[in-house]
């Protein structure tokens, strides 16, 4: 009987293990609503009850045990590996992160504005790639993200060229001339909620911080989605778009980046 009851709790765990480790992530590859219930929600919270730690703590904790102290390259690849293999998280991703890369490139900006850090995977490929005496800000509402951020920024060994900035972007950017001496941004990241794309966009043009040439390039416009942002930016006569076609960060579920230049 004892037995028997051993080899059932046993398989049962097995059948558990295995659903949660392989078949429903496997399932939800293709969908984009499934996926971010099941990685953003179930995942992620029974995991913080389990550990008594956060997702951003655990992210931090395989860049310090995996990264290379002022590598910028080693601590993208760390969580890359992290978010592929371990636990998903929301940053832009390997796949996305290339076209982000490319677009700086390009850009070659000396001011940068970031908005949504989250634990500073983007901020660090951005930083990395900015030539001498550029500067990034980046503005992060979470302070708990912040805190997380600062950490693996600072791993990177790129702590003097990122201002992270704590609050709501709707209250920074008026500020944004003021308070860092900005005239206008060559570039501008958008990463954060997806329902402020488009109203901090008209709040930059109002503040004067977009010049003719500067370029915006959006994530996540597909999934979760910005329609409204994207109707605007496509449709208005200050912009030119392009929509680069790649996946959700570590999914098979179509997503891709927008990048818009400002015509003025």
């Amino acid at each position: 009987m004892w037995l028997t009851l051993f080899y059932s709790c046993t398989g049962g765990a097995a059948l558990v293990y295995t659903l949660y480790r392989w078949v429903i992530p496997a399932a939800v590859q293709y969908h984009g609503g499934l996926a971010l219930m099941w990685h953003d929600v179930i995942v992620e919270r029974l995991l913080d009850t389990l550990t008594q730690s956060t997702r951003p703590q655990r992210l931090l904790g395989a860049v310090q045990k995996n990264a290379t102290r002022g590598d910028p390259r080693s601590v993208v690849r760390a969580i890359d590996h992290f978010c592929r293999h371990k636990e998903w998280a929301m940053n832009v991703g390997d796949e996305k992160g290339c076209i982000l890369d490319s677009v700086v490139s390009e850009v070659n900006p000396a001011a940068v504005l970031e908005l949504g850090t989250y634990c500073g995977y983007s901020t660090v490929r951005i930083a990395s790639l900015l030539p001498p005496h550029a500067k990034l800000i980046t503005l992060e509402f979470n302070p708990d993200f912040a805190a997380i951020a600062r950490q693996v920024i600072a791993w990177a060994g790129l702590e003097e060229k990122v201002q992270l900035v704590e609050g709501a972007s709707g209250d920074w950017i008026p500020k944004m001339k003021e308070q860092f001496g900005v005239k206008t941004f060559d570039l501008v990241f958008l990463d954060h909620w997806k329902d402020r794309y488009l109203p901090d966009t008209k709040l930059m043009e109002e503040c004067g911080l977009l010049r003719k040439g500067s370029v915006l390039l959006a994530d996540n416009v597909i999934c979760p989605g910005t329609p409204d942002y994207l109707e605007y930016v496509r449709s208005s006569p200050r912009y030119t778009s392009q929509y680069f076609k790649s996946h959700l960060e570590y999914t098979k579920v179509e997503d891709g980046l927008e990048k818009s230049v400002f015509l003025g």
